[in-house]
């Protein structure tokens, strides 16, 4: 019944067991996900946490008996969810970039388009292209 309630959680992982004897006749199955080589991206943090399960033999078996209604079942189906979740917003995000850089590149397309401006001429906002007539060279220009 273990590798039956595993079954979707080996479609995307490849899994490794640490089965503990605990006092009082309790077994820990401790289940470790990992990458499957060439099935998937890069793992998540949060995807690769160890399923922890501490009780009795019997309840462990009942437990998994149960497959995807019981606790393990329920756990792996919302990881999945998480995942997929993940997935999806990274897609988001990564289209979001590209939409972003075509935006930015259709603005500079159009700014190198458009035709520049004529500066006005204006007495005010010209300096003098030469020093006054009465200006001496060892004293600095005065504007009164």
């Amino acid at each position: 019944m273990l590798v039956t309630s595993l079954l979707p959680l080996l479609a995307r992982y490849s899994l490794s067991f640490d089965l503990i004897a605990g006092p009082d006749e309790t077994v820990t199955v401790t289940i470790i996900p990992r990458k499957a080589d060439g099935k998937s991206p890069a793992l998540e943090t949060s995807e690769t946490r160890p399923i922890s399960i501490t009780a009795s033999a019997a309840e462990i078996d009942a437990e998994l008996s149960r497959g995807e209604d019981g606790a393990l079942g329920q756990l792996i189906a919302t990881r999945r969810t998480l995942a997929d979740q993940i997935a999806e917003q990274r897609q988001a995000d990564e289209d979001a970039k590209a939409a972003a850089a075509e935006a930015a590149k259709a603005r500079a397309a159009k700014t190198a388009t458009a035709k520049p401006t004529a500066p006005t001429n204006s007495a005010r906002g010209q300096a003098p292209s030469s020093p006054p007539a009465d200006a001496k060279p060892d004293e600095p220009a005065t504007l009164f």
